[in-house]
């Protein structure tokens, strides 16, 4: 059953209550410096800068408290999507998806063309996967939903009071999707575990059986969507009950003040992130 263990992989959506630096973070402080890092991940495309993007991300794991190698336990299910992707661009990147670089193709017939713009892409894009998912652990790890809910819409409540923006339903939204992401895990886990008792062949591994496997992800998907279809009428029931309202004139028991620590560090990661962007980075 080693081979079902989802949960336990799934980092995202899990909050750990420590004491750290990054716990004692305003959350809309948080938020704004992972939306800085976020786009300067985004718009780097060279070895250099994603390489130091990726030391940051690492370095910033001991200043939450939180074990390296839980923290990077969220990579294992991630692994063969991003080897998918990479084997996908090496092969059929093209030097005119390249947009005028000088590519030295390694290989080409008929459409493969394997080349080092291919090769760069797939260097930099599995960085990127690897980076935002670490940030997008430590955000999680760090703050609870309550506090991502409210982070949010504080950082979306100018565009509410000058557009009329949905500011609180859309913070809501994204919340709810993140902390079912666990939950949706275990669930999955638990319906693999039941399909493999009932008999089912999901667990051997073989060469050519990616189209048994494949085949055999209707059974898990089915029953997921079913659940998570269940839960979420059952979110909106308990919501109703408790007579939910959202959206413009909606206090808060909670208020958020930023603190001089929480200024320094959104300078901090402006300076930074402004940096990683203009800087003329050779490779």
């Amino acid at each position: 059953m080693e081979d079902f263990e989802i949960a336990r992989n799934i980092t995202i959506g899990q909050y750990l209550a420590l004491e750290s630096f990054i716990h004692k973070l305003d959350p809309r402080i948080k938020l704004l410096c992972f939306a800085l890092l976020v786009a300067a991940i985004t718009f780097s495309t060279s070895y250099t800068a994603n390489t130091i993007l990726l030391l940051v991300a690492l370095a910033l794991v001991p200043f939450s408290k939180i074990p390296m190698r839980y923290a990077l336990s969220g990579l294992k299910p991630a692994i063969p999507i991003v080897l998918l992707l990479a084997a996908l661009q090496i092969t059929f990147y093209t030097s005119g998806f390249a947009g005028g670089q000088n590519c030295v193709s390694f290989f080409r017939w008929g459409p493969i063309d394997s080349n080092t713009c291919g090769v760069q892409l797939a260097i930099v894009s599995a960085a990127r996967f690897v980076e935002l998912l670490i940030l997008t652990s430590l955000l999680t790890f760090s703050t609870t939903i309550t506090e991502l809910t409210l982070g949010t819409e504080g950082l979306l409540s100018p565009l509410q009071r000058r557009f009329n923006f949905p500011a609180h339903e859309l913070a809501l939204t994204m919340t709810i999707a993140l902390r079912f992401v666990p939950t949706l895990a275990e669930e999955l886990e638990r319906i693999m575990k039941a399909q493999v008792s009932r008999g089912a062949d999901l667990g051997r591994q073989g060469r050519f059986r990616f189209v048994q496997q494949t085949r055999a992800l209707l059974p898990l998907i089915v029953p997921l969507f079913l659940s998570a279809l269940r839960r979420a009428e059952d979110l909106v029931l308990a919501m109703e009950a408790r007579c939910y309202v959202g959206g413009k004139g909606r206090t808060h028991f909670i208020e958020f003040k930023a603190r001089p620590s929480d200024w320094v560090a959104v300078v901090f990661v402006v300076l930074f992130s402004v940096g990683i962007l203009l800087f003329p980075f050779p490779l």
